[in-house]
This record gives C-alpha cells, sequence and structure tokens, in this order.
C-alpha cells in the first residue's frame, strides 16, 4: 500500500513512503492461544488406558473401591474412571501415579510395564502433553475364588 503526502509550505514535489500491509489472521493457529489442560482430564485418559491392559482386574486401593462400589449403587452414579489415578499436571508435562489390583496369576512386572506403555502412549497422543513418569503402586492380587467386594445394600428407614 502506497501513501502520498505532499507538503503544501515548501512546495517540494510529493514524497512518497511505503507500509507493508498487515495480514491479520496468518500464523501457527497454534501459537494464538493457550490451552490448558485439567488433571481430571488426564486422569481419566489414563485410567481408561490402564484398564484396557489383560491383568489389571480393577484400579485403587480396597478403601477408594469399597467407596467407589458405593457411590456407584446410588442412583444417577456413575462409575468413576479416575479411581486409583493421580495426575500433576504442568504446561507441557505431566506425571501419574496409579494404583492397580491385578489378577492373580499374571507376572506384575509385565502387567505394570504393559501399563506404563498404554498409559504414556494414550496421554500423549490425545493430550501432547510429554509424560514424565508413571508410577505404578499393586496394592492387591485378585484371587480366583475371591468375590467381587460389594457393599450390603442401603437400608431404608
Amino acid at each position: 500500500m502506497t501513501d502520498m503526502t505532499t507538503s503544501p509550505e515548501d512546495g517540494q514535489e510529493p514524497q512518497v513512503s511505503t507500509r507493508k500491509a498487515v495480514r491479520r489472521g496468518g500464523g501457527d493457529p497454534a501459537a494464538r492461544g493457550r490451552t490448558t489442560i485439567a488433571d481430571g482430564v488426564v486422569e481419566k485418559i489414563a485410567g481408561l488406558a490402564a484398564r484396557d491392559v489383560l491383568g489389571v482386574h480393577t484400579m485403587g486401593s480396597g478403601l477408594a473401591r469399597t467407596f467407589g462400589a458405593v457411590r456407584d449403587r446410588v442412583p444417577g452414579g456413575a462409575k468413576s474412571v479416575t479411581r486409583g489415578v493421580k495426575a500433576e499436571v504442568g504446561e507441557v508435562q505431566t506425571a501419574l501415579d496409579l494404583e492397580i489390583v491385578v489378577d492373580y496369576g499374571v507376572s506384575i512386572t509385565d502387567v505394570a510395564s504393559a501399563v506404563r506403555e498404554n498409559v504414556i502412549a494414550a496421554v500423549e497422543r490425545m493430550t501432547g502433553l510429554d509424560v514424565v513418569e508413571v508410577n505404578i503402586a499393586v496394592g492387591d492380587v485378585k484371587l480366583p475364588d475371591e468375590e467381587e467386594e460389594e457393599p450390603e445394600p442401603p437400608r431404608i428407614q
């Protein structure tokens, strides 16, 4: 774009100044704002990815599973996919702590390794965050003859 201006006072020839046209809306869209990912989002992704691994019976400690079973029985209550998962999310990295219960007879180290691989792949693919660590605590082993932990049904008075 070119602007022509004249100075009527001094009688000189018109001066020519040039300006570059400003292109609005250009550039990389990813650089035009900030995306934040809540801890709960990463926890859900990690919880679902961990449960997909063969040999993982359930997630969470005994107490958490008991409270979860009660919550699941309440009308309108949904199954918590974040049970047994804790995430710390930064701007570009995340760290995860998982507590799992494995089935009896499986190799705990193989299951833990598979859980770690599956969780890292899912979280990094879906969020773009760099997973710096996945700590896994095996809190229990599900024996074949054990019944599922079911709390007593609530009493109505």
